[in-house]
């Protein structure tokens, strides 16, 4: 893993923290409700962010895994790394997060996160970080704000109360990938496990904005 392993987390302002995702996001925007952000630290500065809060789809989100209360689960909803980190950096980074919400969140049971593959990549991260893949759709909650080019997603035109307007615009071409990693290996899941292989099948593939097939 080499310098990888010298990364260091550490739970930063959320402002900090916003800051960075907005610079190094693809998307240049942060979920407003994150509430946990860990700041990644090589050679004493801040090279990386995680943000995590309560999922967007609560009330849906929670019925994934059998006996679920409302506490118990958390969604990774950003994650964004300058150029500076080495290779595994991603991977690395995720596991150390996930042992410090063991250590110091017990009531937390498991996690879940969304790959965003009409834009930027099919989760190769959470792949290689043990999450499990739930599920693949042709996603339609990404629209192209036509006034400003923006890509907006449907919980944010909700909340917004643009949902009329979003329904109009031009939907992002791609698929989302649902990822969820157990921390609590006695969870069980109300949803099937899909392989990965499954990506490649249905033509989901994509890695840092580019499509791919998974055969190459």
């Amino acid at each position: 893993m080499g310098r990888a392993k010298e990364i260091q987390l550490k739970v930063i302002p959320s402002k900090i923290a916003s800051d960075f995702v907005k610079k190094h996001h693809y998307s240049g925007k942060v979920v407003p409700n994150s509430t946990l952000h860990f700041g990644c630290f090589l050679d004493g500065k801040l090279h990386g962010v995680m943000q995590y809060g309560p999922s967007m789809n609560k009330k849906g989100t929670i019925k994934l895994v059998h006996g679920t209360k409302w506490n118990e689960f958390i969604e990774l909803n950003r994650m964004a790394f300058d150029d500076y980190l080495p290779k595994y950096s991603e991977s690395r980074c995720i596991g150390v997060s996930i042992n410090m919400i063991k250590k110091n969140a017990p009531h937390i049971k498991w996690i879940i996160s969304f790959s965003d593959g009409g834009q930027c990549g099919d989760g190769t991260i959470y792949r290689a970080s043990n999450f499990k893949l739930t599920d693949i759709r042709h996603s339609k909650s990404l629209r192209i704000n036509p006034n400003t080019g923006e890509t907006w997603h449907a919980m944010q035109a909700h909340h917004l109360k643009k949902d009329n307007d979003f329904r109009t615009w031009k939907p992002v071409d791609g698929y989302q990938l649902r990822y969820i990693y157990l921390i609590d290996k006695k969870a069980r899941l109300t949803v099937p496990i899909m392989p990965f292989s499954k990506i490649d099948e249905i033509g989901a593939g994509m890695y840092k904005g580019e499509k791919r097939n998974m055969r190459e």
